[in-house]
């Protein structure tokens, strides 16, 4: 009950005009944000930061709230209808999204991403709401071998579910792995694979690599291989969901909730772990008549569940800022920055020094998801109206954003160099079938792993077996090597069935 009271309150505050109306602001620039291909929520919240000083405290965190939330949706609007992801938690939306696109269900696939994000993100709001505390603790117990367990479990599981075959797939990860040792080495500060170049000294950005795989090597390959764009295939059949539709989303959305909100809680950091798991279980589990569309015309699971799983973790990765005062990502460690600016420190404290402000902020999610369905629904006809502008100056746009957006980061040209050579790589991967998008997931968890995995080693003062001698890391390694065999034995029994079958008729 004492939840109850205080989240009334909450809302008592959320809903005051004033309140509302930075919160509207935040969700229709956050949703602006992630629209735009290069352009994160976390850039748009330091932006804002000086904007925002002399603004109060609860208002001023209701509106970066929106802003980030609101860039999980806009994400994936982009990610559908252009194959050009806003924020690399849209990757995955982006592979059957755009194919549903193509295939004239741009509407289906914008209207699954909207519902699956306010389901996802109101249910993980709940959890924010009841369990924040002991969740949080249960997180803490956690440690560098789980965590490095993890992103093993992720590497895996990316590699062998996405392209052709394992093999292309575990390529494309090892080269994500190799560009994300590029630049200082985190413990002893040496230089690593930078070739003499000042510029790589802090690495290559991510999101640099996001926008030159998806964006420029979009634009690239189309104007190299695909020359002409049938126009009738981007005609658009319908902006709703059929009722099979419908039938095929709920589950999806309510398995992405489930599994992206647990990795909200966990300060391991991203969404790329979620939505990918999220991908490859709904791949697994699809019925084989829906199976075929996996890739080909785009199976609109392949949107719901990735898409439910990344508003879920975004949502719930407020749980360790607010508890914890652990960010879990760029824009909530911007969001910790503008706490701190106004003489806040979040952490276990916060509940009860600062309640009004938290319980506001979470009373403010439910507000921001209801308003963001409300602002994107409707919009849905609006933004497929994007596939009518003629194909030439459509990728040229894209090309101009993606600089733009590549050279605002740091002004060096050398970035803009980099992004086309990125680009032109990602035009190779695709036009040798090796997939993209494990080469982002490489380069993000990459440097996560190392750090856990020298971490873990220290513990266990020099010794692997510290892996071995955790529950929660033994079952993660375990489900890791079921991961790589079950997939192999059952494909071999099913090959061995058939030649039995057909031995006879010999």
């Amino acid at each position: 009950m004492d939840i109850f009271n205080a989240l009334m309150q909450g809302f008592a505050t959320a809903i005051t005009p004033a309140n509302l109306l930075w919160a509207l602001v935040g969700c229709a620039l956050g949703t602006a944000v992630g629209v735009l291909p290069g352009i994160g929520p976390a850039v748009a919240v330091a932006m804002l930061l000086p904007i925002t000083a002399k603004v109060d405290v609860t208002a001023s965190m209701i509106f970066f709230a929106g802003i980030y939330y609101g860039a999980m949706y806009g994400g994936s609007t982009t990610s559908i209808l252009l194959n050009t992801p806003g924020e690399t938690a849209s990757m995955v939306t982006a592979m059957e999204g755009n194919k549903m696109a193509k295939s004239g269900r741009a509407g289906a696939a914008l209207a699954t991403s909207a519902i699956g994000s306010f389901v996802a993100g109101t249910i993980a709001t709940v959890v924010v709401t009841l369990f924040a505390p002991s969740v949080a603790d249960f997180a803490v117990k956690l440690g560098p071998p789980e965590y490095f367990m993890l992103m093993v479990l992720a590497f895996t599981t990316v590699s062998a579910v996405l392209g052709q075959s394992s093999l292309r797939g575990m390529t494309a990860l090892f080269l994500g792995l190799a560009l994300g040792c590029i630049g200082m080495d985190q413990i002893s500060g040496a230089a690593r694979y930078t070739a003499g170049q000042m510029e790589l000294l802090d690495g290559i950005d991510i999101v640099l690599v996001a926008v030159g795989l998806f964006a420029v090597a979009e634009v690239l390959y189309n104007a190299l291989y695909e020359g002409r764009v049938d126009e009738s295939q981007n005609k658009l059949s319908k902006v709703y969901m059929t009722k099979r539709e419908w039938k095929r989303s709920i589950p999806a959305w309510i398995r992405g909730t489930v599994i992206g909100t647990p990795f909200g809680c966990i300060p391991a950091g991203g969404t790329e772990i979620p939505t990918f798991l999220s991908y490859a279980t709904e791949k697994k589990l699809a019925k084989d008549e829906d199976k075929a569309e996996f890739g080909t015309t785009g199976a609109i699971e392949g949107v719901a569940g990735p898409e439910a799983a990344n508003n879920a973790t975004v949502t719930a990765a407020l749980i360790p800022l607010l508890t914890l005062g652990i960010p879990t990502s760029n824009t909530t460690a911007v969001l910790l920055g503008a706490f701190q600016n106004y003489g806040i420190n979040p952490g276990p404290q916060l509940f009860t020094s600062s309640a009004a402000l938290v319980w506001a902020l979470i009373a403010s999610l439910y507000i921001g998801n209801v308003m963001l369905l409300v602002l994107n629904l409707p919009m849905v006809g609006m933004w497929v109206k994007l596939l009518k502008i003629p194909r030439p100056q459509l990728y040229a746009g894209i090309l101009i954003f993606a600089t733009v957006g590549a050279y605002g980061m740091r002004q060096s040209t050398f970035d803009l160099f980099l992004l086309y050579f990125i680009g032109l790589l990602g035009v190779l991967m695709r036009r040798y079938d090796f997939p993209t998008a494990p080469v982002v997931v490489g380069m993000i968890l990459g440097p996560l792993a190392e750090a856990q995995m020298r971490n873990a080693v220290s513990i266990g003062e020099g010794s692997w077996m510290i892996f071995l001698q955790r529950p929660m890391s033994v079952t993660l390694l375990v489900i890791v090597l079921l991961v790589l065999i079950v997939p192999r034995v059952m494909r071999y029994r099913a090959s061995r069935k058939i030649e039995m079958i057909e031995a006879p008729a010999n």
